[in-house]
């Protein structure tokens, strides 16, 4: 059901399918609520689903504080595999000079987070990568501005290699920004958002080449006028269990076209490999609404915009699930804390992977600087609540209770009271 992603506003969704996963993964801006510029577009977010309908948002990817390069402006991303590791490429404003540059990070796993590793040389106005990999070679796309590059990469894919830059717009009628790359029965599809006649809002129109780096042949629109679109619009178009999918965003939730959120409609091809322009609808891929779970890795919290607070990561205990694991809750209100983006309002349950092997624990749980109350308190009106987290043989789960999210940026704080705490990660579960 559109939109797709209905808890955060996120935007220019690229979808990929990787080798050895069963899920489809989107890598996506982020829109701040209450906006009125993208100027203030400063992460990146990842969400995996194995159904297209329950979906799972892992928090930050990665964030203008731990980009040292950059200044500002964290636009549309990408994502791909190679030699081993996933790459995050995205774009930014590199301190100094003033342009967009297009930036790499690096994470040994698809949902990040993701460190950043320079920016690619050899390519000005990097803006709006798209990082295809065809038969073993590196291809970078870019485009803003009425402008399209495109490119082999080295094998670090930090350079343009030898003399393979070419200019593509000419070949691209209307073309404005936001180059994707899909093959179709050994075609070249290039999409793109443009501006018919020089006027906005975009369009999204697409073109077909023999090879990555074109010539390209125009086609036309692949997505029809709908109302509530934004100014903008930018996308990938993805197979995922048979089945073709065009992902982009609209204004549908914010009615603001800075504030966009994630669509996705089925996408089907003519006999002649013409895509069959697609009528957006709310129904989009799937009838039911979708479900958005938050994820959160509790070893990854410093390079989610979070903190170790006292505590440290440590990986010697079997069966955690992300980077390892956070221990030495050794001392009074040692903790650790996450940082949590929403779009709108909701209600979640909180729910705690965690192990306490010696006996039950007592901790204090702060959301936005209110405590979180245990229900069967005998005394309610106390202002240094605990909850009990009971003891466990290995990892276990505990609902803490019900959590409010207000839009925009929230805090999670877990402290301890007694000591031997163990936590692997954070699951917020929306109440509807």
């Amino acid at each position: 059901m559109n939109p797709l992603i209905q808890t955060v506003f996120a935007a220019d969704p690229a979808a990929h399918v990787w080798h050895d996963d069963e899920r489809i993964w989107i890598y996506a801006s982020h829109d701040q609520p209450d906006t009125n510029t993208h100027y203030t577009m400063v992460s990146y977010h990842v969400f995996s689903s194995y159904d297209m309908i329950n979906w799972t948002d892992h928090g930050v990817a990665l964030h203008l504080k731990d980009v040292e390069w950059a200044i500002s402006h964290m636009w549309a991303p990408d994502a791909a595999y190679w030699k081993g590791n996933y790459y995050l490429v995205y774009c930014a404003i590199e301190k100094g000079t003033g342009l967009f540059r297009t930036g790499l990070a690096v994470s040994p796993r698809p949902e990040g987070p993701f460190k950043d590793i320079g920016f690619v040389k050899g390519i000005e106005h990097g803006t709006d990568p798209a990082l295809f990999i065809d038969n073993g070679v590196p291809y970078l796309f870019t485009g803003s501005s009425q402008q399209c590059y495109a490119c082999r990469l080295t094998e670090d894919l930090l350079s343009v290699d030898d003399d393979s830059l070419v200019i593509l717009t000419d070949q691209l009628k209307w073309f404005f920004e936001g180059p994707w790359v899909h093959k179709y029965n050994g075609k070249y599809y290039l999409s793109y958002p443009g501006l018919f006649q020089n006027k906005w809002p975009e369009t999204m129109y697409y073109a077909i080449a023999d090879s990555p780096l074109g010539p390209y042949k125009f086609m036309g629109e692949y997505i029809k006028h709908f109302d509530g679109r934004a100014g903008s619009n930018h996308g990938s178009i993805t197979e995922f269990k048979g089945q073709y999918y065009a992902f982009h965003h609209s204004q549908w939730i914010s009615g603001k076209s800075e504030v966009r959120s994630v669509m996705c409609d089925p996408l089907n091809y003519n006999d002649d490999g013409s895509i069959i322009p697609i009528e957006v609808t709310k129904k989009g891929a799937f009838d039911p609404p979708s479900s958005v779970t938050i994820e959160l890795d509790a070893a990854s919290v410093e390079m989610q915009c979070g903190e170790l607070c006292g505590t440290k990561i440590s990986t010697e205990r079997e069966g955690y699930t992300g980077a390892g694991y956070v221990t030495g809750f050794d001392y009074l209100h040692a903790g650790l804390t996450f940082f949590v983006q929403a779009g709108v309002p909701n209600s979640y349950d909180l729910i705690i992977r965690y192990t306490a092997v010696d006996r039950d624990e007592e901790n204090t749980i702060l959301v936005n600087n209110e405590m979180l109350k245990n229900p069967n308190s005998s005394e309610p009106m106390r202002y240094d609540e605990t909850i009990t987290f009971p003891k466990t043989d290995e990892w276990g789960e505990i609902n803490a209770g019900t959590i409010n999210l207000k839009a925009g940026d929230n805090i999670i704080r877990i402290m301890s009271n007694s000591g031997g705490i163990e936590i692997d990660k954070i699951i917020l579960k929306p109440k509807k």
